[in-house]
């Protein structure tokens, strides 16, 4: 089982992947469809599982309550700036415009999460016990992969 820094780390790979895809391919084509659709489910099952098992962690210490705090409020913003990109057709120069603020925000969130948070965190997520949150983070990313249209549902709905 992969520790949890490795668990979000091999995910921010392919995140970091898929944005390059979508930022290099044209209008509202089927490749630029088919990274679409994965990077914006696997995006919102990330960061769910993420918040729930790894920030809630980091909350238990003083400093990582404002990491946490920080990278849930990227999150949010991301979770905006993805249900927009879902609404607006994927041809138009709007599309690709709102796209490159999304990349531009989601790389400097991985960056910093990497550089920054991973290495405070391991005073609180120790190698004794990393590898049962990545367990932990990766069963509940396959649970929040099931809820994504739910939850997106029950969003539009409020």
């Amino acid at each position: 089982m992969p520790s949890i820094y490795d668990a979000i780390r091999k995910d921010h790979q392919r995140h970091r992947e898929l944005l390059d895809i979508l930022a290099e391919t044209e209008g509202d084509s089927p490749e630029r469809r088919e990274a679409w659709d994965e990077f914006y489910h696997d995006v919102k099952s990330h960061a769910a599982a993420e918040e729930e098992t790894f920030y809630s962690k980091l909350m238990q210490q003083t400093w990582g309550q404002d990491a946490a705090r920080h990278s849930v409020h990227e999150h949010a913003e991301m979770d905006e700036i993805l249900e927009e990109l879902r609404e607006m057709d994927m041809a138009s120069p709007g599309w690709l415009t709102r796209f490159k603020t999304l990349k531009h925000d989601y790389e400097h969130h991985m960056d910093e999460e990497e550089d920054e948070v991973f290495e405070r965190a391991k005073e609180v997520v120790g190698k004794e016990e990393d590898a049962a949150y990545g367990e932990r983070f990766l069963k509940r990313k396959a649970e929040e992969a099931k809820l994504v249209e739910e939850k997106r549902e029950d969003a539009l709905e409020d």
